[in-house]
Formats: structure tokens, C-alpha cells, sequence
């Protein structure tokens, strides 16, 4: 007959654990998901290592539990959990669940004793206890034993009832209900006795053998001990009764309850995915037996067949950056036949021929392909794009062939298996490489058409046809003109702002009385904390916190922080741009960043190496870097034309509020007419700070802002902050009705649209987790306004760039930073040019409120401000 084995998980242990020995991870959906991939880990170990037939995760119900009847600070010394944790548990019982594995939590009782009171009563052969807290080592007997979670989240001890005694002093391990007696607990805040730790109380239990037994036995005491001991009885005994698990817990359960379901791995494979867990997502993937696969028909070839028109093209490159990477090798899908070549193929003039012809061809991504082929004095004509048509779907796993197959129950062929990871990939050998190629050809042909109908069906198709396949041309086009950048004005700011460092290491070191590594958050925390004895408002694992944050509330206590604040920027401010930047320049001189068009879930394009969308502009030092953006040719200026607060006339637009919308037809001051109306002023009477604070609600009320937020970035009361927020909603109701109506359109529909029907999918709008909903309820709102403009900016690329076309000029489009659109151009074409744009990207689409343009030129990025 087969052993039954039960494993019994602390599952808020494990989650704990895992959250704090991970770095931050999120999802697409940007929910935080370190604590629930860590969790995964350690519980899919387990279950290979272990081998259970029956297992339980128990979980805390809630706060207040029956220790706090007699002792109410009992946990009262634990910090709050962090919000980005406890979001983490929903995601942490959906796992549980895809995986058949029973959970358990009830009110007033901890899973400590849900767990006790289990591994008293089932008759299983064997238990465990999975946990990394040291109080069900009481647990441990000849059947049950403890595997305690050491370090990070796959360190475990196994403890028996032999190693118990090894560890405690031969103590048997009920009796550590004692030692907590004697020495409490901080982490649970149990007291104790006051100055008795862990090897006195062993002492004392060894001699006497329990709490009572030593209190029987007190007169054998002397001295400070024993005083500490009498004066302290009460506690001790309470200890005791706090450290105690309950092991007659009312469970209605048998241990057939417990057993471990038979998984659908589609499940955990549909989850995973929408985590965005790449590696657990491959493990559960559906396994297609060699039977089942499609034979495809192969030919590799040196030249293309006259007979190939319509058909997928796969243009393979080792690594992700397109721009440095040579091609490996091709393939090319028709419905009848799959053809694979090497690099060599690009030479073939009848390829070349194809490549430029108004046959379509499919791509995964078709700007990756359009740069790769533009090196060999190629040009990409008439494509599709797998990934920004899967992008439009919104999947929660992002966009990658591997997530799009997944949507559709499909397996994407092992790009790691072939190419290997990181730093070891290696073109393999053509017949390793072809077979790859052939499946992935073979796959895009076959995804390309169910996405398309997906879009058709979700009215978006014109979405994709019209805005964001055109667009990546342009994007092509941007990425491969580049914008020089002139190395020796990042030089001598390199030089200037390591003199302007030293001389700020030199104030803080006089300030403070010594010197110390700045940079160090260990060193800088003994500083602040313990030598100036600043407040400590935050602790690490590793010492006090130092995070920015944490700096702003002692700002006003010591002049020193300002000078670190100002310190670690400029620092940012030298490693990341002015040194940072120099390593991108290319031998053309200029720095060709990449857009990425399918990350973020709002529209907006991204920009990565280097990220020119992200070069800070809030102090002179981080604006002076735009100076050394400089036009490529003599004579010639860069133009930067951005629209003035296009989200504020979006949300005039679409909440069709009369009082915000009359404001902008009457082209005032929105900010300060704002102020007027909530301070009951008139707005030549208005401040500086009253405009600030009305631009702050103004910007906040976008992004869904709380009284709490809008609180910290005006430095005003909570109070005082919703007051405002109620004046705010009282001058423009129906601002106020239609973030309601966003959210309540997200509730009933699951997902939220942009003018241009782009979506965004809200899983967790009706989340019973407050934090979740919360953070849903304000994508929801931001989300339809902040999308339509990504869409309004990503129109009038198309718009600009074909006027452009149409014109004797030679402008060029260079970058897209947000709002803003970056030209270089000869200067006797500047005001045609000006002309040009402010007109193409004001009547780009036509809103309730106009579109409004500034721009001006200079012969450096930071002149045309």
C-alpha cells in the first residue's frame, strides 16, 4: 500500500520570505509578483523534492486572533506589511489553486495552529511542516518533522527529533514553548523574562524542564537571575501561553480532503503567462508529441524561387539588439512550402527583388527586420507585424511569439534550446538552426490570421492597419537617421561635475565631521542615525534605510541632506548620461537609440539604448545634457515642437466638462483659472503657490491622485489636500462623473478603451483585495486619457512624416520624447518647417478643445526651449 505523506505549508511564511529575498518583480499589468514567484519556487521544489500525496497551505485569516484576548500586543511590534506585499497574496492563492492544492484559513486563529492542530490529527504516514518560523519546531515528533527555510527561498533545515537536541541543548522539542517562555519572541513581540536570552533559558529548562517546573524551584536561584525570574513570573507564564500552538482547532477536514488534485496544466500555464513567470510558464507548457507535430516540407535554399509572393519572413539575429547584431539566417513561409537559408541569402537579386516588392510579408517585428535588411542596402516594403498586432490584444504575459502562442493554446518553438541564454549564445550549425527557423516561419503563419480576426472582432484592426504598422516605418526610418551628439560638451561636463561633486563631498564632510563613502547606504545610515542621530524612519535587513523618501523627511531637520539629495543626483546625473551616453555614440557620431512600441499598456512608445526619454530635466544640470544634442550638418538647427497639456485636453474631451472645456476655447491659463475657481480669486490675483498647487491636482486628478498623494506632493494636510480634491470636483463635476463612469465601464466590460479603441484589460477592477482594486480603479480612470494622447502623438508622427514626404524639404524627424517631436533641418527651411508641423499635428484629430503646438529651434537640443 502506497505511504501517505502530508505536507503542511506556513504559506504567509513562505510568501514573507520570498517577498523579502527576491529583488522587485511586476507584471504587465504592473502588479508586484516577487513574493508569488519566490512562493511558486519553494512550493514546486517541494512538491519534486518531497513527493507528497496530500498537502495544505494554511494561511493567517486576519489580524486579531485569540493570543490577543489575553495579551492585546501581542504582533504589536511588527511593522505594517508593505502594500506591495500584501497585494501578493490573492496572486499567491491563485497559484495554490492552479496547482490542486488545498489552502485553509479561519478567523481568529493563526496557521500555526491550523497547521498544529492538522499534524496532531491525520493519520498520514509521514508530515511535514514547511515554515520559517522557529515556533512549530514544538510540532517536531517521531512523525511529524520541521523543514525550517534558512536563507533566500531554497535553504531548508530538516529538523528532527535528534538534531532538535543537538541544537537545544538536549531539550526535546515540545519544550520550546518554554524557551519562549523564558526568552519571548520580538518578532511576535511575546516579552519574555527582561535579560534572559536563548542559552540561559536552555540552561534553565535543561535543569528544570519547564516554566513551571523552575518556578517550583526558584529559592535554587541567586542573585540578579534570580530577581529578573520572580519579579518577571507573570510574563513568563504568558510567554508561555502566547508560544503555545493550539492543536484542538474545530477543522472539519479528513485527510482525503488533502490529497493532491491532478493538475490541468493549462492552468498554471495560463497563469504563469499572465505573470509573466517565463521559466515556469515553459514548464508547464502543453507537450506536442512528436505524432502530433506538423511535418513541415523544409528546403533550404541559395536563392529565392520566382514563385514566392505573399509569405512570412523571419529574419533571425543572436541577440535582441538589432542594431549591433548581423543577420544568422532566414526563413521564408508560404502555405505550401517553407524555405530556410543563411546570411548569404541577402546577396540573391532576387530576393532583394522580393524584399522591396508590394508583396506582403509577415514579420514577428517588422522594424527589427526593416533595420537588419537596411544594412545590406535593403528596404523593407509592405509588412505585417506579428508582435504589434499581438501587442493590440493587450495579452498579460506581454508580447513575445511564446505569449501569442500561448493565447491560443500553441507552443513557440525553444528559442533558448537553439541559441542558448545571455552572454552563451552562439549561432549553431545550420542544421540546428534551420529546423528553427522552419518552425518559427511556420508559426507566425499560422498566428498572423487569428490575431487579425481577434482585432476584427475587438474593432482594432484599423487601430493596427492604420497607426501602428505604419508607424514602426517611421520609427525604422528615426532609429536609422540617429541624432549626433557632440562628445566634447559631455567632456567637459564630465569634467565640470566632477569638480562640483568634490566640492560637495568636501561640504558634507565638514558638515558631518568626517569623511565616508556617500555612496554607501551602510555608511551614510551610521552617519545620519547613529552619529547625528537623525530619526530612523525606515530599517533594511542590512542597516537603516537611506531611500530617497526616507531623505526628504529629515530635509528640513539638517542642511546636510539637501547636499546628499544634490549629491546622488549629479552622481545619476554623470554615471548614467554624461559617461553613460559617450558609450552609446556610434562612428557616425550619433547615438541611435531603439523604440520599443509593443512594452507599455497605455500606447506610449519607449526608448532604450540608451533611454532618451528619461534624461531628467527638473534641475539645470540634468537640462544642460541636451546640449550636447546637436544637428548633423553645418548650417542646420534641431526643432522640438510638443503639445501643450494634450492629456488635460484629452480628459476636457472626453469627461465634455463645459467649465474645463470653455477654458481651453477661450485659450486661458488653465492652471491659474483653476486656482481662481477653487480659491475664490480673481486670476490676476492668484499666486505662485496657488497655481502650483491647482497644477498638481490638476496632473493628479489624471492619474486617479488620493488626498494622501496629493498631500505629499504639496506637503499640505491630508485634510487640507481633500479639501481641495472636493472643491476641485465641485468646480468640474463631470470630470468627477466620468471617472466614475471609466470605472464602472471597466467593472461591467473587464477592460478600458482610448479614442482610437485601444484597450487596456483591468483583471482586477472587482478584486476583494483593496489594494488591487484600488490600483485597477485608477488605471482605469488614466489609462482612456493618457492612451488617447499616446495615440493623438503617434497620428501626428504618421501625419508629419507624410507631409514631409509630400514637400521639397529635407527635414528630418529625429526623435519622439513624449509630447515632444525632435527635427533637424537647414536653417532657411525652419519657418516652412515650423509651419509645416504646427499644422499637421494640431489638426492631426479633431477634439471638443483645440490642439495647441509650441515650438521653437536651436542649434542644440537644449536651445529649443
Amino acid at each position: 500500500m502506497m505511504e501517505n505523506k502530508l505536507l503542511l505549508i506556513d504559506g504567509n511564511s513562505l510568501t514573507y520570505r520570498a517577498f523579502f529575498a527576491l529583488p522587485p518583480m511586476t507584471d504587465a499589468q504592473g502588479r508586484n509578483t516577487n513574493a508569488a514567484y519566490g512562493f511558486t519556487m519553494m512550493l514546486l521544489k517541494l512538491l519534486e523534492e518531497e513527493q507528497p500525496t496530500h498537502m495544505l497551505v494554511a494561511f493567517d485569516a486576519s489580524s486579531e486572533t485569540f493570543r490577543h484576548d489575553v495579551y492585546q500586543e501581542y504582533k504589536g511590534s511588527r511593522e505594517k506589511t508593505p502594500s506591495e506585499l500584501r497585494e501578493q497574496f490573492p496572486i499567491v492563492r491563485d497559484i495554490c489553486e492552479a496547482l490542486g492544492i488545498q489552502m485553509m484559513e479561519l478567523h481568529r486563529y493563526e496557521a500555526d495552529d491550523l497547521i498544529g492542530t492538522l499534524a496532531q490529527t491525520m493519520p498520514a504516514d509521514r508530515i511535514r511542516i514547511v515554515t520559517g518560523d522557529k515556533d512549530l519546531l514544538q510540532l517536531v515528533t517521531s512523525q511529524v518533522e520541521v523543514l525550517i527555510t534558512k536563507r533566500g527561498i531554497t535553504d531548508v533545515l530538516c529538523m528532527t527529533e535528534e538534531l532538535f537536541a543537538e541544537t537545544y541543548g538536549g531539550l526535546k522539542p515540545i519544550q520550546m514553548i518554554d524557551l519562549k517562555g523564558l526568552m519571548g519572541d520580538k518578532s511576535d513581540n511575546i516579552p519574555g523574562v527582561p535579560g534572559i536570552g536563548e542559552k540561559t533559558a536552555i540552561k534553565l529548562i535543561s535543569a528544570y524542564g519547564s516554566v513551571e517546573g523552575l518556578y517550583e524551584h526558584v529559592e535554587d536561584l541567586k542573585g540578579k537571575q534570580k530577581e529578573k525570574v520572580v519579579a518577571n513570573e507573570e510574563l513568563a507564564r504568558l510567554s508561555k501561553e502566547l508560544a503555545t500552538i493550539k492543536l484542538d482547532v474545530p477543522l472539519d477536514v479528513t485527510l482525503d480532503d488533502l490529497q493532491i488534485s491532478d493538475v490541468d496544466t493549462q492552468v498554471p500555464y495560463s497563469l504563469f503567462q499572465s505573470l509573466g513567470f517565463k521559466s515556469l510558464t515553459n514548464r508547464f507548457a502543453p507537450v506536442v508529441e512528436e505524432a502530433d507535430k506538423e511535418q513541415l516540407n523544409v528546403q533550404a535554399i541559395t536563392s529565392l524561387p520566382e514563385d514566392v509572393t505573399d509569405a512570412v519572413l523571419v529574419v533571425e539575429q543572436l541577440r535582441e539588439d538589432y542594431m549591433e547584431e548581423d543577420i544568422i539566417g532566414f526563413g521564408i513561409a508560404t502555405p505550401d512550402q517553407i524555405y530556410v537559408a543563411s546570411a548569404e541569402l541577402v546577396d540573391d537579386p532576387a530576393f532583394r527583388d522580393w524584399i522591396e516588392s508590394d508583396h506582403q510579408k509577415i514579420c514577428l517585428d517588422a522594424k527589427q527586420a526593416a533595420f537588419a535588411l537596411r544594412k545590406h542596402g535593403l528596404k523593407l516594403t509592405a509588412f505585417d507585424d506579428l508582435l504589434l498586432a499581438g501587442y493590440l490584444l493587450n495579452l498579460s504575459g506581454g508580447t513575445t511569439l511564446a505569449s501569442i502562442a500561448g493565447h491560443y493554446m500553441l507552443m513557440a518553438p525553444n528559442e533558448e534550446a537553439v541559441l542558448g541564454k545571455g552572454a552563451k549564445r552562439l549561432a549553431p550549425a545550420d542544421d540546428v538552426l534551420h529546423p528553427y527557423l522552419a518552425e518559427k516561419a511556420r508559426m507566425i503563419e499560422l498566428l498572423f490570421p487569428k490575431v487579425k480576426e481577434e482585432l476584427k472582432a475587438n474593432q482594432q484592426f484599423e487601430l493596427y492597419e492604420t497607426l501602428e504598422r505604419p508607424l514602426s516605418g517611421v520609427l525604422a526610418e528615426m532609429e536609422w537617421t540617429g541624432i549626433r551628439v557632440d562628445v566634447g560638451t559631455l567632456q567637459e561636463m564630465q569634467h565640470d561635475l566632477a569638480g562640483r561633486l568634490h566640492d560637495l563631498e568636501q561640504l558634507i564632510y565638514g558638515e558631518v565631521g568626517e569623511e565616508f563613502n556617500i555612496n554607501s547606504p551602510k555608511q551614510l545610515g551610521v552617519i545620519l542615525f547613529e552619529k547625528m542621530e537623525l530619526p530612523a524612519f525606515k530599517k533594511t535587513k542590512t542597516g537603516y534605510s537611506t531611500a530617497a523618501d526616507v531623505l526628504e523627511k529629515l530635509r528640513p531637520l539638517h542642511p546636510v541632506i539637501d547636499h546628499i539629495m544634490l549629491y546622488r543626483e549629479l552622481q545619476k546625473l554623470q554615471s548614467t548620461y554624461v559617461e553613460g551616453l559617450q558609450k552609446v555614440i556610434k562612428e557616425d557620431g550619433k547615438i541611435h537609440t531603439r523604440f520599443a512600441q509593443t512594452i507599455a499598456q497605455t500606447g506610449r512608445l519607449s526608448s532604450v539604448n540608451p533611454n532618451l526619454q528619461n534624461i531628467p530635466v527638473r534641475i539645470e544640470e540634468g537640462r544642460k545634457i541636451r546640449k550636447a544634442f546637436v544637428p548633423s550638418e553645418p548650417g542646420w538647427s534641431l526643432y522640438a515642437a510638443d503639445y501643450s497639456q494634450i492629456e488635460l485636453r484629452v480628459m476636457a474631451h472626453m469627461s465634455e466638462d463645459k467649465t474645463l472645456v470653455q477654458a481651453f476655447l477661450d485659450d486661458a491659463d488653465i492652471h491659474t483659472q483653476t486656482a481662481s475657481s477653487v480659491f475664490g480669486v480673481a486670476p490676476n490675483d492668484v499666486t505662485g503657490n496657488m497655481r502650483r498647487q491647482a497644477k498638481a491636482v490638476n496632473f493628479g486628478i489624471i492619474y486617479g491622485i488620493s488626498d494622501y498623494g496629493l498631500s505629499q506632493n504639496l506637503n499640505i494636510s491630508r485634510k487640507e489636500a481633500q479639501d481641495f480634491i472636493d472643491r476641485y470636483f465641485e468646480l468640474f463635476p463631470q470630470i468627477k462623473l466620468f471617472m466614475d463612469a471609466a470605472i464602472e465601464k471597466a467593472r461591467m466590460n473587464g477592460f478600458v478603451e482610448t479614442l482610437m479603441n485601444r484597450r487596456r484589460n483591468i483583471p482586477d477592477i472587482n478584486s476583494k483585495n483593496f489594494n488591487l482594486r484600488g490600483f485597477a480603479e485608477r488605471t482605469a480612470i488614466n489609462t482612456p486619457i493618457q492612451g488617447s494622447a499616446a495615440d493623438i502623438i503617434k497620428k501626428a508622427m504618421l501625419d508629419v512624416h507624410a507631409a514631409l514626404e509630400q514637400s521639397p524639404l529635407r527635414a528630418r524627424l529625429l526623435l519622439q520624447v513624449h509630447d515632444e517631436l525632435i527635427f533637424e533641418a537647414p536653417d532657411e527651411e525652419l519657418d516652412a518647417l515650423k509651419t509645416l508641423v504646427k499644422q499637421a499635428m494640431e489638426q492631426t484629430v479633431q477634439l471638443s478643445v483645440p490642439l495647441r503646438v509650441d515650438g521653437d529651434a536651436g542649434h542644440s537640443w537644449y536651445e529649443t526651449k
